[in-house]
């Protein structure tokens, strides 16, 4: 069996590390230089900065890979435990310490609203139900038909998937400062806690249940390893080609044509791409025939873009934690603004991730090493990124000077930026979203883009826009998915 993986995300790795573990002769194709998608790697002037995901959760996930083909994983990467996942801070300088010590939560919780001890401990009992049925049960489940998905529902709604997640966390906490810490979570995979479906609250549970990891040498050395298992067992990777046209006949996919003419035929294409930004691209004039396909295509809505700040500094700040998440005086109505009125908002929340905290050999001597993002509208905002990304990248210094950098615009020795256009250009995402389509209850499961396509035979996808979503986890999980398919 021949199969073509499109994409070397996660999504993209893991899916053809599944098939070749099944037999298939696997060739992974891949556009830029280097492999990882959205977890590629940028150097610049003896600083490393990981250019996506940070946040390791699950390690069991990546783990299994490497056991697939009897390896043992640490001999190709190392994942460290960290003891604080996210330092929150907020407007008034309210400062909390995230992390798997449940006695320092309690405490912390108690110092912020003692009513509130109690149902968190009820909201993290409610999260574990959710995860056990969302995540343990159904995030490898192949979602391609309705009965499927009906054969779920009465459990979904049993677990109050009709609610958003801000609305679950708020039934058992009262103080604003806890809703908003406890309920962000869909902000990490591209969703509005206000509206995105409670099922995602399993995140919280997952974080819990294994920790939050880092990959020492950064998220870069996971692709690394990878990429060294995939030579070992003879997956073949084509790099700097781009796949420009999928080849069909009578909706049976036989091949792709690469970018320099090269045509490669195959039994199967798994793609890595963003779902409907290939659709539309690859195979626009071949499903116009399908009008439902099409409808649930153009209804689709998509996640925030983001803006993603590099920066290096000749002075270390100690005080910065690995991770950190900063939020503005607003939450809901900043929140409206990116995801519905699509405008910029100088009251912005950010994520600040410092390696260095963890990891000295990610900046040069004496150095410290950054980056932030910040969620902003996609594309759909028509924001004139020429424009606006200097003056984004000099509100993101001001703010962070202001709430944790003492004198950051001084000490900048190296830095630059991407915006929703990098998204959209460099990685195809549709109007470049960061996570692809959001984590709605009403484009979950069922609802999402299919694993196995819906029109066409022998496509199929991982990744975020597919079943069952954005994160680390979720991609990982989206390539297990296949192991159901073939």
């Amino acid at each position: 069996m021949n199969s073509i993986v499109i994409g070397s995300g996660f999504g993209g790795i893991a899916a053809a590390l599944r098939l070749k573990a099944k037999g298939h002769n696997v060739k992974l194709i891949e556009k830029h230089p280097d492999l990882g998608g959205r977890a590629r790697v940028f150097k610049k002037n003896g600083f490393i900065y990981d250019a996506g995901p940070t946040v390791i959760t699950a390690p069991y996930l990546i783990n299994e890979l490497f056991e697939l083909f009897n390896k043992d994983p640490k001999n190709y990467i190392e994942l460290t435990p960290l003891k604080i996942w996210y330092q929150f801070i907020f407007e008034d300088k309210t400062k909390f310490n995230y992390s798997g010590d449940e006695i320092e939560m309690k405490d912390q919780i108690e110092k912020l609203s003692k009513e509130d001890v109690n149902g968190y401990e009820k909201l993290v009992n409610f999260t574990k139900k959710i995860f056990d049925k969302g995540f343990l049960e159904l995030a490898d489940v192949p979602f391609d038909k309705p009965f499927v998905m009906m054969q779920q529902l009465p459990a979904l709604l049993k677990l109050k998937s009709y609610k958003s997640v801000y609305s679950l966390v708020s039934s058992y906490i009262k103080n604003e400062k806890l809703r908003r810490m406890l309920s962000m979570h869909p902000l990490l995979v591209g969703g509005n806690p206000f509206t995105t479906t409670s099922i995602y609250g399993l995140i919280l549970y997952l974080e819990k249940k294994w920790g939050i990891h880092y990959s020492v040498g950064g998220t870069g050395n996971i692709i690394k390893g990878f990429e060294k298992l995939m030579n070992e067992v003879g997956i073949e990777i084509i790099k700097n080609s781009e796949v420009t046209e999928i080849i069909s006949k009578n909706n049976k996919i036989s091949g792709v044509k690469l970018n320099n003419e090269n045509e490669i035929g195959a039994d199967n294409v798994v793609c890595n791409a963003d779902p409907p930004a290939f659709y539309e691209k690859m195979l626009s004039k071949s499903n116009e025939n399908s009008m439902l396909f099409n409808w649930k295509k153009n209804r689709m809505e998509y996640s925030m873009g983001l803006f993603v700040y590099y920066f290096g500094t000749k002075k270390i700040y100690e005080n910065v934690e690995h991770h950190t998440i900063k939020f503005g005086n607003k939450y809901k109505e900043h929140l409206d603004d990116i995801f519905d009125k699509k405008k910029l908002n100088n009251d912005i929340s950010y994520y600040l991730h410092r390696p260095t905290a963890t990891d000295k050999t990610m900046a040069p001597e004496g150095n410290d090493c950054f980056y932030v993002l910040v969620p902003v509208p996609n594309n759909q905002s028509k924001i004139n990124w020429e424009t606006e990304g200097e003056k984004m990248k000099n509100l993101v210094i001001e703010k962070m000077e202001k709430d944790l950098m003492p004198d950051l615009k001084n000490n900048i020795v190296e830095d630059f930026y991407l915006t929703p256009d990098y998204f959209e250009k460099e990685l195809n995402t549709k109007f470049g979203s960061g996570f692809s389509i959001q984590p709605k209850f009403t484009q979950s499961a069922y609802f999402r883009f299919h694993n196995k396509s819906e029109i066409y035979d022998g496509l199929y996808f991982v990744g975020a826009g597919t079943h069952p979503g954005a994160g680390v986890p979720g991609v990982l999980s989206s390539a297990k998915v296949l192991d159901k398919l073939f």
